[in-house]
This record gives structure tokens, sequence and C-alpha cells, in this order.
């Protein structure tokens, strides 16, 4: 954020920035939700609805996790949210105490930590590695855990990385899960934005865990705020009451859109993912012409994390060097934990021309050094 609020000092200034620090789909919703979500305001979805979200969406919300990963998931398993962070709140709030502990990778996405102390619970770094793929190793996780490990937060594909958990690393993680003691955080918000290779759910290996998904990414809806957690029934009750109290229930009218976007949006969903696969490819070459390290290429999400530590170990200071003397926004790898340091995150949520000319405009840069 700070890389971007400084961006938009400069563009004010009359600078021309081309941002790929900027984690956000560059489409519009696709148009049978847009329409969709007029049509229920003019028919008078303006009102509460039930805490944890439309019925019908919900089982709409079963019936892909069925038809997509195979697994069995009820309604009342379902929290309908304003987008994805609430639901991280309602699963965290529900489970830890405080002095719990939660196994998370570095890097990892900037806010899972902040979720977790807000519960007065402790972050438990996992480093993960570049020639690795970024993937967690289980031998690793069992080397942090504790009496006071509660869960284990997995993010694939991943931000920042872009990376797969591939499945039996993903079996190996679930069968280390027990009931009322230890859980599995699974956030797959990236899933349908696969280039190569396949996600899996973490619900494929274990009941014992909290799924977070939600339209924003695959969808393109990031501003209409619709997201949903999948948990396990003893949690449910604990969960309900949460939402009652601090959001009360989800946009009445995005939910009716939701809908929607499961049942209708297959052929947008599929043009915008193969636009980012161009992306993908056109970005890690470029890249990897100008020195970059990218030893395992990202095949999720739209993020590229590049290894720069060849040309500057402080990745805070090189961001904003790249930003100012090259006018091009990406996003320093330190906000991703100590193990990013040295990296630069790139987004190519950003249109092939703008992405050219940004390329372009690094390779001038890092020609200069």
């Amino acid at each position: 954020m700070d890389v971007l609020e400084k961006a938009h000092v400069m563009e004010k200034q009359g600078a021309h920035i081309i941002h790929l620090e900027v984690g956000e789909p560059d489409f519009d919703a696709p148009q049978c939700v847009k329409e969709a979500v007029c049509s229920a305001i003019n028919d008078g979805c303006t009102h509460y609805t039930h805490s944890l979200g439309i019925l019908e969406l919900r089982e709409a919300i079963c019936e892909f996790y069925k038809g997509r990963y195979h697994v069995d998931i009820t309604p009342d398993q379902v929290a309908v949210t304003s987008g994805t962070s609430p639901a991280i709140f309602l699963a965290l709030a529900a489970l830890l105490h405080p002095g719990d502990q939660v196994i998370i990778s570095d890097p990892h996405y900037a806010c899972y930590p902040n979720f977790i102390r807000f519960m007065d619970a402790e972050p438990v770094r996992s480093p993960v590695y570049e020639e690795d793929g970024f993937q967690f190793r289980p031998e690793n996780i069992r080397e942090k855990m504790s009496e006071k490990t509660r869960a284990i937060f997995i993010n694939s594909p991943s931000n920042p990385t872009g990376s797969l958990l591939s499945a039996d690393r993903m079996k190996a993680i679930g069968e280390m899960t027990t009931p009322e003691s230890l859980y599995v955080l699974s956030d797959e918000i990236y899933h349908g934005l696969v280039y190569e290779g396949q996600a899996h759910s973490i619900l494929e290996f274990t009941e014992n865990a909290f799924v977070f998904n939600g339209f924003s990414k695959r969808y393109a809806m990031t501003g209409l705020r619709l997201g949903y957690l999948i948990a396990p029934k003893p949690f449910m009750r604990s969960i309900t009451k949460l939402q009652q109290n601090f959001f009360i229930s989800a946009n009445s009218a995005i939910q009716k859109a939701g809908i929607t976007a499961l049942q209708c949006a297959q052929e947008d969903t599929e043009r915008m993912r193969g636009i980012y696969d161009a992306r993908r490819k056109q970005m890690i070459k470029r890249l990897k012409g100008m020195g970059l390290g990218i030893s395992v290429e990202p095949t999720g999400a739209f993020y590229v994390f590049a290894n720069a530590r060849h040309i500057d170990t402080d990745s805070y200071r090189l961001a904003f060097d790249i930003l100012e003397k090259a006018k091009v926004g990406v996003t320093p790898g330190i906000d991703f934990g100590q193990n990013g340091e040295g990296y630069l995150r790139f987004s190519y949520a950003n249109s092939m021309e703008n992405i050219e000319i940004g390329m372009d405009r690094l390779e001038e840069y890092f020609r200069g050094l």
C-alpha cells in the first residue's frame, strides 16, 4: 500500500505509472452478474437475509464443490460473507483462543498474521523456498508444531507466489489434523485461476478444515464484496452468532448475483483465465530475460514472485527506486514475510499493453544499474 499511495501522488503530479503492484482483476464483472444485481434490486432484494446467506446460494456453493472437487458439504456448513476477509475473521474468532498458535508459510499473504494476532493468538512461520516452488514441506510443519498449535494455514494457489500446493503435500497436511484439536485453514480464493496442473480443495483430504473462498478473483467481483466460509458443523452455531452480531448478513442483491455467477459465468471466467495465462507467460519470459530469478514458474493466481536478491537485498528500497526511476509499481517481497525479502511481486492483473510497457521500462532500469 505504501508503493500504491506513492504512485498515486506521482500520478497527481503528472507521472504515468504502470501498476503491477495491485492484486485486483482489471476486468469488469461478467455481464450476467451485472444484470443479476440490477434485476435483484428491482425485484426488491434490499432486505436482510438469513445470517448465513440465501439458502439457494449456499446450495449452489455445495453443488459447485461437489462438481469440482467431489466432496459432500451441506448448506448448514456454509456462511456467506461480505467478501472473504470476514470469512477468515469468523473462522478464527470461532476457532482460536488466546495463546493458540497458527502455522503459516513464509512468505504469506500479508494480512494472515494480523487476523491471527487480533484473536490474541500467535502466527508461527514455516519458511517455504523458491527451489521447492514455495510449497509447504510437511516435515517443516511438524518441526513448528507444539501443544499450542491449533491450525495450519494454507493458500493454494498462493499470494504472493502464484504456486500450487501439490496433492500429496496437501494430503500429508490433512492427515495431521484431528477433530477438536488441529485444523487446516484453507484460503481457496484463487481457485479457477490455474493454468497448469490442478488446484485441490483441502476438503478432498480432511473434514477438519475451514475453507475460505469467494467471487472477487475468479469472477472479477472485488467491489461487490461476496465471499463464503465452509466450516465443520460443530462450529456453525458460534459462526452464526458472530455473523449476527458483527455483520448481520451479506448484501442480499449481491448474493443473488453470486448464484448467477456460479451457474452462468463459466464462459466469462474461462475467457479471463485464458487472457491471464497469456500475460503470465509473457511476463515470466520478460522477467527471466532481465536476469530475475524464477526457478519454478508460477501456475496460479495472477502473480510472479521473482528473486532480485542479486540486485538489492532490501526489496522495499528497490521497489521504491523502481517506482521513482522506471515509473512501475511493484510490491516488495518483505511485505509477505522475512523469507520474502529480496523478492519482488509482479501482478499480471493488467492489460498486455501495459505489461509490455512496464517490462520495457524495467528492462531499461535494470540495464542502467
